[in-house]
């Protein structure tokens, strides 16, 4: 498929599965997966609607969406090992929607090798399109972007609670992130007034980062571990990643992630 084909499914999927369902879900159609991990009828039609087609286009490909590792864990052995797969995130941020808010999204990654090759976020209330290809950039809307040089006082955010108003050393307290991996990603690549310097996570599902690690690197930023490697979406990363505007910004965040509770 080409690239502007996978963006047009995560569009049609959107207007047809997950935009009908925003603000009009009924108490049956949203379930808790896990204590506070909310799942709606909408992330799982739009994933089996998006996976069919991945998988027709690519047959030998592994497709690993978020709802069929948490109903087969051994497809996330499966992607582990495969040399071309696909990662689905079909409502990523689900509290949000669940709530209302527009910030929430629609992602896909293809990697090859090991290597995320393409991904597509689509923002649907926002009616915003990110989609980064190795080696020839990031687009919004079909516009390059690159990342802004930073300001002199970083911002800072962090998806874990627990983290939200500590300060690294003598950076600015984090604050809360948007919820939602494919809002997170773009505002750090955006920066300015209403995006971040760095994002921090504790948890490290590849459906949640794949997308933006390329939208990242591809716009001048950077994704590594904890520990300092770079981020590879089919191995864990049992400490955390930080997304970073630039080299120098991760490596002086990464330096001083350690003396966060439970790093």
């Amino acid at each position: 498929m080409q690239t502007s084909d996978v963006l047009t499914l995560l569009r049609t999927v959107g207007e047809e599965v997950v935009e009908p369902r925003f603000r009009s879900l009924g108490d049956a159609e949203v379930e808790e997966k896990n204590p506070g991990d909310l799942v709606t009828v909408a992330d799982r039609e739009a994933e089996v609607r998006l996976t069919e087609v991945l998988q027709g286009a690519y047959p030998r490909a592994v497709v690993l969406g978020e709802e069929a590792a948490e109903d087969d864990e051994s497809v996330l052995a499966r992607f582990a090992d495969a040399d071309h797969a696909f990662t689905i995130d079909p409502v990523d941020g689900t509290k949000n929607f669940v709530k209302g808010s527009p910030d929430h999204a629609m992602m896909i990654a293809e990697l090859r090798g090991g290597e995320v090759e393409r991904s597509w976020i689509w923002q649907p209330q926002h009616r915003t399109a990110y989609v980064a290809e190795r080696g020839r950039g990031a687009w919004r809307d079909g516009q390059r972007i690159t990342r802004p040089p930073v300001g002199e006082r970083l911002r800072g955010v962090t998806s874990r609670r627990g983290w939200i108003g500590r300060a690294l050393g003598t950076l600015e307290a984090l604050e809360l992130t948007w919820v939602c991996c494919g809002v997170d990603y773009p505002r750090v690549v955006e920066g300015g007034d209403t995006g971040a310097d760095y994002a921090l996570y504790r948890k490290t599902k590849p459906w949640d980062h794949a997308p933006g690690s390329l939208l990242l690197s591809e716009a001048g930023g950077v994704l590594g571990t904890f520990e300092g490697g770079p981020y590879r979406p089919q191995e864990p990363a049992p400490a955390g990643l930080v997304a970073a505007a630039d080299r120098a910004t991760y490596d002086l965040v990464r330096g001083l992630v350690h003396a966060l509770p439970g790093v």
